[in-house]
């Protein structure tokens, strides 16, 4: 997604050579759907920053310090 980030500031590449074609076809299937949602914003696409911001929040509170499998986890060691 990171990748996708740096692409999306440069729309002249195209996706489909190699090297870009690495980060776009596998990123692709999320991404697609999220652009019809969220439209580029100033003819940036910003759905990878979108799924990089939910995918870091879900990791904060499922694995974060106070995270539930954590909480879990600590429940289960007492």
């Amino acid at each position: 997604m990171i990748v996708r980030i740096v692409l999306s500031w440069y729309p002249q590449l195209d996706g489909k050579q190699l090297p870009w074609s690495i980060a776009v076809f596998p990123t692709e299937p999320i991404l697609g759907p999220t652009r019809k949602v969220i439209q580029p914003v100033g003819g940036v696409d910003i759905s990878p920053i979108v799924w990089v911001a939910v995918l870091s929040f879900l990791n904060e509170i499922l694995l974060g310090p106070q995270g539930i499998l954590n909480l879990l986890q600590r429940k289960v060691d007492l």
